[in-house]
């Protein structure tokens, strides 16, 4: 199944428009990244994904065809596609991490048993079952953050929307939730990510399309997007670390941490 957008933009009533002529296609790749500085549109375009919004021209589609907005539709569309706010608490509704996580199963009737079984798999997934009998208010920011990522595993959609997943974790919290992203990409998942952690993105993602103030101005393999440094700063972003190694030190153009510390033997010959 795809998801993608056509020819779409977008405007809050009576203003200017904060989407222009959006063309995307989030099917080719496992993990996609959307970047761009601020006010750029990423959260918006996140929400028009998620059927939220209503494209002013154009169309969100689903298997090729624009969504339909009727209730029952939708429904089944938010099925198919979910989306981790940034905030947990913007969907954490209960005060047990368990009734917690069944919140949206529940709704659709789906039968305890198996509501048990997506549950245990999900905290399985996020490394939750240490503190998954807790209170919620007991639990650290990255731990709720996890329990709401659960929250969206459990509908076991096949395109999981992570607006900026990592934003409020310390090192090691974003350490898991890499690991975590890894994860649900090798079980066949497709994900979309929005992040102002350059080096995550870079890191984790397949394709990046850069947005600049409603517009996408750039596209391809985060290898080839992140090596133009004027480019990348007009837009109002930075290269990613590891980039910057292979620029402004000629080192081999590495994508991961663990790649270069394994070549570090290449690294000293080209010192």
């Amino acid at each position: 199944m795809t998801l993608s957008v056509s020819s779409m933009s977008f405007a809050y009533e009576k203003g200017d428009p904060v989407l222009r002529n959006l063309n995307m296609d989030f099917s080719t790749h496992s993990v996609i990244g959307v970047v761009g500085a601020n006010g750029c549109g990423k959260s918006t375009l996140f929400k028009l994904l998620l059927g939220l919004h209503t494209p002013t021209e154009g169309s969100v589609n689903w298997s090729q065809q624009p969504i339909d907005y009727s209730k029952k539709a939708l429904i089944q569309h938010r099925k198919n596609v979910t989306l981790l706010f940034q905030e947990p608490d913007q969907q954490i509704f209960y005060t047990d991490v368990y009734n917690d996580i069944a919140f949206s199963l529940r709704n659709l009737g789906i039968a305890e048993h198996e509501i048990e079984q997506r549950i245990q798999r999900a905290l399985d997934l996020v490394d939750g079952k240490s503190f998954a009998h807790k209170p919620i208010q007991y639990l650290s920011y990255g731990q709720k953050k996890r329990v709401a990522l659960a929250g969206s595993l459990v509908m076991d959609s096949e395109y999981l929307l992570l607006d900026e997943p990592t934003a409020g974790l310390d090192p090691n919290g974003t350490k898991q939730m890499k690991a975590l992203i890894r994860s649900i990409s090798d079980l066949g998942k497709n994900v979309v990510m929005s992040s102002h952690d350059i080096n995550l993105i870079y890191d984790v993602c397949d394709y990046v399309y850069v947005m600049s103030q409603g517009e996408m101005v750039s596209q391809g393999e985060p290898q080839n997007v992140f090596l133009d440094k004027r480019f990348i700063e007009q837009v109002g972003l930075e290269q990613p670390w590891l980039v910057k190694m292979h620029q402004e030190f000629g080192m081999p153009l590495f994508r991961h941490e663990h790649e270069m510390v394994a070549g570090s033997s290449l690294i000293k010959e080209s010192i």
